[in-house]
């Protein structure tokens, strides 16, 4: 009993300094944890559903945009031109889930107070890498829903993305499993591991990796394979 309230009373304290050690996705997720959770609490590491953990000081790298925006220009009929007005549309990919700067930033207030939303972050970006900032929290909407996590991102040079310091990671959830952001500490996949065992099958009848080799791939794949730690 000791034990459980100096635990209740650890938690407590983290919360009201705005910081949890950690979070994961079934927490984040759980009526009875994140009702007791406040906006802008920021969190050192993430679990998401898949088991794979991002922490901050993590580097992380930027993936595949995931949306295409269009743009059309109008030029108008006058002098020099003949004929009515053209249009001239321009269609790019962008990250979904990725934007220029923080939520809170002078930048974004001054594009808000002008009905404007953050600039999203375009493919120049794709496959540079970046470190993890900061871990923050957010409901979705009221305290009596689930909680989402947006992440920092800096520079890994600590220098500035063009014009902007930082890029908020909007949903971390969604931005991971669409591939917007990757990650090099990421846990194999059970499907992963029978396919790697079935390619080192291959190479074993070619005789390209000796039955010593793949008895120890096996024995590592294994527990992966059967599901078990």
């Amino acid at each position: 009993m000791k034990k459980l309230i100096f635990s209740l009373t650890a938690l407590n304290c983290f919360i009201s300094f705005g910081q949890i050690e950690a979070l994961s996705y079934e927490d984040a997720n759980n009526i009875e944890f994140f009702k007791s959770i406040k906006n802008n609490t920021r969190t050192l590491s993430y679990e998401f559903e898949d088991s794979n953990v991002i922490k901050v000081g993590d580097t992380i790298r930027f993936g595949e945009p995931s949306t295409e925006s269009s743009r059309t220009r109008t030029v108008g009929a006058g002098s020099g031109f003949i004929g009515g007005a053209t249009s001239n549309t321009k269609t790019s990919k962008e990250f979904e889930y990725l934007t220029y700067g923080k939520p809170g930033g002078f930048g974004n207030v001054m594009l808000a107070m002008g009905g404007e939303t953050p600039t999203r972050v375009g493919t120049n970006l794709k496959g540079d890498f970046a470190i993890v900032k900061e871990l923050i929290l957010y409901h979705k909407g009221s305290r009596k829903k689930p909680l989402k996590v947006i992440a920092i991102i800096g520079e890994i040079n600590g220098r500035a993305f063009g014009m902007n310091k930082y890029i908020t990671v909007n949903d971390l959830d969604n931005a991971w499993s669409y591939g917007e952001i990757l990650m090099s500490n990421v846990k194999m996949t059970r499907e992963d591991a029978i396919n790697k065992l079935k390619e080192a099958k291959e190479l074993l009848d070619i005789e390209m990796m000796t039955r010593k080799e793949f008895d120890k791939l096996k024995e590592e794949l294994g527990p992966i394979i059967k599901g078990s730690s």
